[in-house]
């Protein structure tokens, strides 16, 4: 007897969830960067229709140091992972034991993103695994009345995770595997049950978004800030984009996966733009108006009043202290720093240099106040207090601090260079990447410092670049294809601040564009409040190839012997010495090296 036709059920027709195996992993690495650190430990669970198929785990051999930091956050040290196969012994076992299977984590970009890394070091092919990612499916999920936040520990409490997440590798596995379960059994009473529709669903424009797609109608294709604004006026968001139109149409469409934007789009209601000349005074706007208004669905460069400074205090014994603003005229401060932690790190660097006293007390010049402390037994401070070194040479110690901040960099180095060799030849290999990180804070900060200050010291500067320039100087595109059809991109920088920007298009003349641009460009007055975020953004914008200087009333230049000049050194202390700008940059000026560029003519 021939078997009868049957209806096939609607969850059969893509692959059902039930049927599916997931293969939850999670990493531990030495850093952020996929390029430049490494994978210390892989943990894995395999799971189908709700049950443990298997799990894989192992330590890995990073091929980078762990930084103290690192340790403390995960426990794994490098003693433990001095036996490990290196990640290109582990992968095979570990891409067949995923083999066939959804691959799954929690912030999956920064996991996948190391282990196609690492596929590539090691000449491996990478399967064209399907991806899901749990931080993603969980803010379109739970509701901020649910979670605060979608951190793994977060939602693995909120569920009721059989295991705590510890930033180990298989504990975090096993965890994230409780949260994809408890996700699928929300998604299932929403009728997800097949594969395409989980991976739909995390992508998926909420009809809030698509109602508002008429807000990019009539934007201009021009470089510019745009600003969300609620029914109130009050302004919601505030970004910037070379082609304001098409930036914002991004924003309802499914691209746009930060589930933040979605609930900042269902509230605006106008989308206010501002045409800019170029993109230099797009960002610098954007940065202006975020510190104004502060939005509520911005997350950087919205307290730029936050930033530190270390202070050298003005009195008979100066001391090093942390403070919010710059009051006092006769002390000398570092800075702006990005935030205490960063200050507390560049304290306690020049405190293992210099023996600076470390004590809040008011000291007399003519009289010992008390006994001193411990700091003096050990030969961390010279006991002013109780006379133990003459105003003279303390003095001294001083001016070599702020010496460094202003210049020369090396005396104040060269110490802490010399406790890392000692540590290093007792094999105190943990304690000495603690002091390497100390003077990579030390210089950074002090190169920033330079940095800002060397452009804030110039009354005027008059530069050009060619508009539409890609990152080597030369055009990103052909003329067509770009909003801008060429010709040079000018800006009027006064003490560090953009007064004025403009466009000289394709045949015409710079010269009286220029001339108009110096005679409406803002007035800076001397004492005005450097936004430190807005001189490194002209920075960088100066620092291009192919930008040219059209004049300057001071000479661009920095120090001959100053942090700049450690550039290779920071370079060779690990991932973070790298950015001696703390802006993202690699580099900055050599040692005495003036800042020249090819002049442009009229």
């Amino acid at each position: 007897m021939a078997a009868s036709a049957r209806q096939l059920l609607l969850d059969e027709l893509d692959q059902p969830l039930r049927l599916t195996h997931f293969t939850v992993v999670d990493l531990e690495t030495t850093g952020g960067s996929a390029a430049a650190d490494g994978i210390t430990e892989i943990g894995a669970v395999r799971v189908r229709g709700g049950e443990v198929v298997g799990e894989f785990q192992t330590l890995v051999r990073p091929g980078v140091p762990i930084s103290p930091i690192v340790t403390v956050l995960t426990g794994i040290t490098e003693a433990m992972v001095r036996a490990a196969p290196p990640i290109g012994a582990v992968l095979p076992a570990f891409l067949e034991f995923a083999r066939g299977s959804v691959l799954v984590a929690h912030n999956a970009p920064f996991d996948v993103g190391f282990l196609r890394s690492a596929c590539a070091g090691a000449e491996l092919a990478w399967p064209r695994f399907a991806v899901v990612d749990t931080a993603l499916l969980a803010r379109r999920v739970f509701t901020r009345d649910e979670v605060p936040n979608c951190k793994l520990a977060t939602l693995a409490a909120h569920v009721g995770a059989r295991t705590t997440p510890t930033h180990r590798a298989l504990a975090d596995a096993r965890a994230t595997v409780d949260v994809l379960h408890a996700l699928l059994g929300r998604l299932g009473t929403l009728g997800v049950q097949s594969l395409p529709e989980l991976r739909d669903y995390s992508t998926r424009v909420s009809p809030a978004q698509r109602r508002k797609r008429h807000l990019a109608d009539g934007l201009p294709e021009s470089p510019g800030v745009y600003i969300f604004r609620d029914r109130q006026g009050t302004p919601l968001y505030v970004g910037t984009s070379r082609s304001l139109r098409r930036r914002v149409r991004q924003y309802f469409v499914s691209s746009e996966t930060r589930s933040r934007m979605g609930e900042m789009v269902g509230l605006a209601e106008t989308v206010d733009p501002i045409v800019c000349a170029h993109a230099l005074e797009a960002q610098v706007r954007e940065l202006r108006l975020i510190a104004a208004h502060k939005p509520r669905y911005n997350r950087r460069s919205k307290y730029p009043e936050r930033s530190v400074w270390l202070k050298l205090t003005d009195e008979p014994f100066p001391r090093l202290s942390i403070v919010h603003s710059r009051t006092d005229a006769h002390a000398r401060y570092l800075g702006p720093l990005r935030s205490p932690r960063q200050a507390g790190a560049v304290r306690d660097a020049i405190h293992d240099a210099v023996p600076l006293r470390q004590c809040s007390d008011r000291l007399s010049l003519r009289r010992a106040v008390r006994a001193a402390c411990a700091l003096a037994g050990i030969g961390r401070c010279h006991a002013p207090c109780e006379g133990g070194i003459t105003p003279d040479r303390y003095g001294a110690l001083v001016e070599l601090v702020a010496a460094a901040w202003t210049g020369d960099v090396r005396p104040l180095v060269a110490p802490l260079e010399g406790r890392i060799a000692e540590l290093a030849a007792q094999e105190r290999f943990e304690q000495a990447a603690v002091v390497r990180d100390r003077v990579a804070s030390v210089v950074r900060a002090c190169a920033r410092m330079q940095r800002l200050h060397a452009l804030c010291d110039i009354d005027e500067l008059v530069a050009a670049r060619p508009a539409g320039a890609g990152p080597d100087g030369r055009p990103g595109q052909p003329a067509r294809d770009r909003a801008d059809p060429g010709g040079w991109e000018l800006s009027v920088i006064r003490r560090g601040r953009l007064a004025a920007a403009a466009t000289a298009p394709r045949g015409t003349a710079p010269g009286p564009v220029i001339e108009a641009m110096l005679a409406t460009a803002d007035v800076v007055a001397p004492a005005h409040e450097v936004l430190a975020e807005e001189v490194e953004c002209i920075l960088r914008w100066l620092e291009e190839p192919g930008t040219r200087l059209v004049s300057a009333s001071q000479p661009w230049q920095l120090p001959a012997a100053g942090a700049g000049g450690l550039v290779r050194w920071l370079a060779n202390a690990g991932p973070a010495g790298a950015r001696p700008a703390g802006d993202g940059r690699a580099a900055v000026a050599a040692p005495g090296e003036r800042r020249r560029m090819p002049r442009i003519s009229a």
